[in-house]
């Protein structure tokens, strides 16, 4: 005999936590399934050494909606962010670095040590880079446009061109065709002469996507990394005290709030139709039935695995079996006995650089080689690596004097060659990052009290991340917006009827910013008449 709700949503990731809330708000009897034994998904906070705590696999916020936050309340939930003192830092090892402020004169000021023409070029750079991010932004709580849906599609695509018109008249319409259609390298390289300017705004072309900044298509992951913001500034970057987790944990408890019951450790096994119900059924052998499932999962899990192919269309398979997922991305954890210093900051002890993102991406050359070097061998033996130091803003994380680091680094390829796997390769990588970060940090090494260290490989068993791939499938042309798993499902309804893709594997794709969820809600509630009927 099984239970009833009229939704069930697998996955307690954040996209799926807002799902459920929003979703449970209206009145519906709501159930998340979590195959772990915590709620967070890919964000979450763990003592990865006595103590000493951080967050696990995503490290730090920026893309978090602020309607969804306002909506859930999160702050008054406890949740609190503060924001980087510096945006970046992009060190040298022999060589002053540069510091990229909040504030406009003031990077101005550091460029200009390194190149004056580019400090004075630098505010119209950030203007076009801006008005053109602001147009990305503005589609990210909507559904996206499907012109294969018929005249209502086209209508809603006739709404949208005056926002298109509004970057015209500046000019600025050809920048975002130059970063959709051409590289982030090209387009750097026209605006600046500097390569530590251009290492340093290159890296946003990188995370997680595995390509050089010279890529085709390198342009939009520019884009997407610069929409964002805290306290109100435009691409800007914080912490969340008490790590990632504790985004998580405020939604989880917003989510109950409302109603929605949220089990743990219950992996769901396969997805059945039955007489027009749908039937989740656990591994433990639970069966829950619904109207509505939401699944806030990597894609080819939700259509390759836990649905039947019987359901879907060869075509959709075809894609589904397609669908690129390779974001060759390696996260560490380190506890530090002590705070480590710069080759280029001898003697400023624990200055705000220290609270920054600090980017070791020197040049747009060293981030063509880091992918040229992980094509040829599988891993960069001299990798793209942002280093933070979350507890130079979070007491709470280390004790007292001692420290964590948090190294998000690239390249790293999903399957390796030559025979080898991740369990033989992980102890060479981690050696080769910290060889690295050493370089830069001297006394990096010999304050190294334990790491925690997760390969490609580790993301996907731990997390469900197939590939690794942070986002839930590469941020590429042909995987974005209508095509966002697939052209005719990027409205996250898939050719099941009533089950529903609700995580980064749809539009607007990856990162903490909550849209997916908050998008395939908002067409759940209007497919089930509960108010929403004219959807943005």
């Amino acid at each position: 005999m099984s239970e009833r709700f009229d939704a069930v949503i697998i996955g307690a990731g954040h996209n799926g936590l807002v799902c459920a809330y929003y979703l449970a708000r209206t009145g519906l009897k709501v159930c998340v399934l979590e195959r772990l034994g915590v709620v967070g998904g890919a964000a979450v906070t763990e003592e990865f050494h006595p103590g000493f705590r951080n967050s696990v696999a995503s490290y730090t916020v920026g893309l978090l909606e602020q309607r969804i936050m306002d909506d859930m309340k999160l702050a008054d939930r406890g949740l609190h962010i503060v924001q980087r003192p510096l945006a970046n830092f992009v060190p040298r090892v022999d060589a002053p670095g540069l510091e990229l402020h909040q504030r406009v004169m003031e990077t101005q000021a550091s460029i200009g040590a390194h190149s004056q023409r580019d400090a004075e070029r630098y505010p119209d750079y950030l203007a076009e880079l801006t008005a053109v991010s602001r147009l990305l932004k503005s589609t990210f709580l909507e559904r996206p446009v499907d012109l294969s849906g018929g005249w209502r599609e086209w209508q809603r695509a006739i709404a949208r061109l005056p926002r298109f018109l509004e970057l015209e008249r500046p000019g600025r319409l050809w920048t975002l065709y130059q970063l959709l259609a051409g590289s982030a390298g090209k387009w750097l390289d026209g605006w600046f002469e500097a390569p530590l300017l251009k290492g340093g705004l290159g890296f946003d072309t990188v995370i997680g996507h595995y390509a050089s900044p010279y890529s085709p298509g390198s342009g939009y992951l520019l884009l997407h990394h610069t929409i964002g913001g805290v306290k109100g500034g435009q691409g800007a970057w914080g912490h969340a005290i008490g790590g990632m987790g504790a985004i998580t944990q405020a939604m989880a408890n917003a989510a109950r709030s409302v109603g929605v019951e949220v089990r743990l450790e219950a992996p769901v096994a396969r997805i059945d139709r039955e007489e027009g119900v749908l039937e989740v059924q656990t591994e433990s052998g639970s069966v829950i039935a619904s109207d509505v499932v939401a699944a806030a999962v990597h894609p080819q899990v939700l259509f390759t695995r836990l649905l039947a192919p019987g359901g879907l269309p060869d075509s959709f398979l075809k894609r589904m079996r397609a669908w690129r997922s390779e974001s060759a991305t390696f996260r560490m954890n380190v506890a530090l006995s002590r705070l480590p210093e710069f080759t280029c900051l001898r003697g400023k002890g624990a200055s705000e650089h220290y609270g920054s993102g600090i980017l070791i991406s020197p040049s747009l050359d060293y981030l063509e080689a880091a992918h040229a070097d992980a094509s040829r061998g599988g891993y960069s033996q001299r990798p793209i690596i942002e280093i933070l130091f979350p507890s130079t803003l979070d007491d709470s994380l280390a004790p007292n004097g001692a420290h964590v680091a948090s190294l998000f680094c690239q390249h790293f390829r999903r399957r390796l060659p030559n025979g080898r796997d991740w369990t033989d390769a992980k102890p060479d990588v981690v050696e080769a990052i910290i060889d690295t970060v050493t370089e830069y940090l001297p006394e990096f090494r010999r304050s190294i009290l334990a790491v925690q260290a997760l390969s490609p490989a580790d993301l996907e068993g731990r997390f469900g991340l197939l590939g690794g791939d942070i986002f839930h499938g590469q941020m590429a042309r042909d995987q974005l917006y209508w095509a966002r798993p697939a052209r005719g499902y990027a409205q996250y309804r898939s050719p099941v009827s009533g089950v529903y893709l609700c995580g980064s594997g749809a539009h607007p794709g990856g990162g903490v910013t909550g849209a997916p969820g908050y998008n395939a809600a908002r067409v759940i509630l209007g497919d089930l008449g509960r108010g929403v009927t004219q959807l943005p």
